[in-house]
């Protein structure tokens, strides 16, 4: 028996999320991304949607380990062996005119994503294998979900999504008991909860209906364009698909409302929904700004510093050229489980295959479709031979916690701190790794960069990073524990002057308290002058058995230890 689907009409708050999926389902080109924690209802929302679809709308579920065949199509084995080769459609096909839901895409490995993409911003898919080609429709309304915890989404990628949504739990205590509410109800009687929004959920269906055939008659004049193009300029996006985002949806939400032309209003629903996940500002930050990421040592200390204590006056340094080796965490099999080790190497999921006399992976249908085909029988041998070709190394998390406080300034030594992160970010980052950077400063530390794979985007980051102030060296730590995973290597450049308390009154005992708090790998970068030394970084390195090396000696040939993997592994990378 099939449980019936929780209702579209019945989830609770979450208005934004429901105002984008609405405008997808009346344009299916409307591709949507849903980001947040697990438990905020995203997957429940995307259920929900295809229900309200016209029948037969279905809602196909793409599972991260999808082989490249099962998605696109391909030859079908159990005809082909009975000597009647022919085409077997991939989920693809089965979602026109549904929903095609991808739960965690961020961890869907890239070519495969790239496809689906391609083929649902055309609405055709073209299958061609094995000397078969087959056209199809598909029409769906792309959803994708992910949990920020486990990875960002390649930049990229992330510009074909038309709309991005941040999905998060409702925090306040009459929500949530409603949430949970109607959840208890519709476990206890699916069905009859589902009828009691019966109701609703055929006026939501009415009104996609009329939105539908009312979308290809809605104006959108040229004045409005140019005000779109305007606007998205103001946002410094570069990329076209976000004027295109921006007038489709537009155009949607007319529909919805039923008025028939695009006005600024309709412009103002959708822009937060088109553009938010396209900006990127380079802008630099003001030298006397003060980050609000953490609260710093609490305000009646603040009164009572002394004029000698109180920040000094912000700098700003360039990155010094500085070459240093590379690190290459050796990254365990993570809570997806789409990782795992064996004899020493990680693997990824199989993604596809390619013809190898000595396979180390026999793919076994392959083999012998290849046999079937050429010689007419399904013995295959080494020339019809496929290996599985399986996803690229899991990607690391590089977590850089950069002090750019004022004893930096001193012989502008952050240009040499500043010129060691860039040049370790550089050499070790792969395409599928990601970095997030904490610096610190003055009375706080502020998140400088979101995990991102865009090296561009940390690289500018720090080149406006201003220098001076005092050193909250508890702060950053304890920020930057929200970004720790199983694929973290967190590398601290310090000289371990900290003098900003968090947790009691002694600042270097509150460092000391956060960092061993940490759980991932750790390497201390000490930034310290040896002339006028305090060995605090070293010690908070001994404290939390993390590895530590002077910055002086990054750029001299030093090599990591095995902890950190070879530097000439990735160097040949």
């Amino acid at each position: 028996m099939t449980r019936p689907v929780y209702p579209f009409s019945a989830i609770v708050g979450q208005e934004r999320m429901k105002s984008a999926l609405l405008l997808a389902a009346v344009d299916w080109r409307l591709g949507i991304l849903l980001r947040g924690e697990k438990g905020a209802g995203k997957t429940t929302a995307a259920r929900a949607l295809a229900e309200l679809l016209p029948p037969p709308a279905r809602f196909v579920n793409l599972p991260i380990g999808v082989t490249e065949d099962r998605l696109l199509g391909g030859i079908d084995l159990t005809k082909t062996l009975r000597g009647q080769p022919e085409l077997r459609l991939g989920l693809l096909s089965e979602a026109n005119g549904g929903v095609l839901y991808v739960d965690e895409v961020n961890l869907l490995p890239d070519h495969l994503a790239d496809l689906l993409l391609d083929a649902a911003a055309t609405g055709i898919h073209t299958l061609e294998r094995e000397g078969f080609s087959a056209s199809h429709e598909s029409r769906f309304v792309l959803m994708g979900s992910m949990n920020p915890e486990e990875g960002s989404l390649r930049p990229q990628l992330l510009d074909r999504f038309a709309l991005v949504v941040d999905v998060t739990a409702p925090k306040e205590p009459d929500e949530r008991r409603e949430v949970v509410e109607h959840r208890l109800a519709y476990d206890a009687d699916p069905a009859g909860f589902v009828d009691r929004w019966a109701a609703e959920q055929d006026q939501v269906r009415k009104r996609i209906a009329a939105a539908r055939k009312a979308l290809p008659s809605v104006q959108l004049s040229r004045d409005m364009l140019a005000r779109i193009s305007v606007l998205v300029h103001e946002h410094n996006v570069v990329s076209l698909r976000a004027d295109l985002a921006v007038a489709r949806s537009a155009c949607a939400h007319a529909a919805l409302l039923g008025t028939g032309v695009v006005s600024d209003a309709d412009l103002d629903a959708v822009l937060p929904l088109a553009l938010a996940h396209r900006i990127r500002s380079h802008r630099p930050p003001s030298a006397g700004s003060q980050p609000a990421s953490l609260p710093a040592a609490d305000s009646l200390k603040a009164r009572e510093m002394s004029s000698s204590e109180r920040p000094q006056q912000a700098h700003r340094f360039s990155p010094a050229p500085i070459d240093t080796p590379a690190l290459r965490p050796r990254v365990e099999q993570g809570k997806s489980g789409v990782t795992k080790t064996r004899e020493g190497e990680t693997i990824g999921a199989v993604i596809g295959t390619r013809k190898s006399e000595n396979p180390t992976e026999l793919e076994v249908r392959s083999s012998v479709v290849e046999a079937l085909l050429e010689t007419g029988r399904p013995r295959p041998d080494t020339r019809h031979l496929h290996e599985k070709q399986r996803a690229p190394l899991a990607g690391c998390r590089y977590l850089f916690v950069v002090d750019s406080s004022g004893s930096h300034a001193a012989g502008e030594r952050m240009r040499l701190v500043k010129g060691a992160a860039v040049s370790l970010i550089e050499n070790s980052a792969r395409r599928r790794d990601e970095i997030a950077v904490v610096a610190f400063r003055g009375g706080s530390a502020e998140v400088l960069v979101q995990p991102t794979h865009d090296v561009e985007e940390v690289r500018a980051a720090f080149e406006y990073l201003p220098t001076g102030g005092r050193t909250p060296l508890a702060h950053a730590l304890e920020l930057a524990k929200q970004f720790v995973n199983d694929r973290t290597l967190l590398i601290l450049l310090t000289d371990g002057r900290a003098n900003v308390p968090l947790l009691t009154h002694d600042p270097w005992s509150d460092a000391l308290t956060v960092a061993s708090q940490i759980t991932c790998r750790v390497l201390v970068v000490n930034t310290e002058l040896a002339r006028n030394a305090t060995g605090r970084a070293k010690e908070l390195a001994a404290s939390i058995h993390a590895e530590c090396v002077a910055l002086d000696d990054l750029g001299n040939g030093f090599d990591f230890p095995s902890l950190l993997g070879t530097s000439d592994e990735t160097r040949g990378r």
